[in-house]
This record gives C-alpha cells, sequence and structure tokens, in this order.
C-alpha cells in the first residue's frame, strides 16, 4: 500500500493506492491504522539499516578470519 501525506489547501491529505482522502474525512480506526502503518514503516528501516550494519561486519570478520589463518596448509 502506498502513502504520502500533502498539505493543500491547508488541509492535510493522504494518497493511499493513488486516492487522496482529506484526513479530516477519515474515521479515527483509519487515523490509528495509518499511525500503525508509519511506525511499522519506522521498524523496518530501522531493521534493514541494523541488518546493514551486521552484514557489513559479517563481511569484515570473514576478512579478519582468512588474514588470521595460517597461508601454508599441508
Amino acid at each position: 500500500m502506498n502513502q504520502g501525506i500533502e498539505m493543500a489547501d491547508n488541509e492535510q491529505k493522504i494518497t493511499i493506492d493513488g486516492t487522496e482522502y482529506p484526513l479530516s474525512s477519515l474515521s479515527d480506526e483509519a487515523k490509528t491504522q495509518i499511525t500503525n502503518l508509519r511506525f511499522v514503516d519506522n521498524e523496518i528501516a530501522q531493521l534493514k539499516a541494523k541488518l546493514a550494519i551486521a552484514s557489513t561486519a559479517k563481511l569484515t570478520y570473514q576478512a579478519a578470519l582468512k588474514n588470521a589463518l595460517p597461508k601454508d596448509t599441508p
């Protein structure tokens, strides 16, 4: 679901799946779900950032291990 908030004519609007809705026209339940989606989107972004950091660290540790291994294997 694509969503975005815009300010137009001093009224906030949100676009969901290509349809624009004035925030004032949405039910409290819809507003709650929008808040929930924003929270989850933020959590996903943070987790992706942590995964990128962990992946980079893993590559660094692998390279360090290769450098620490004996060069001549029997």
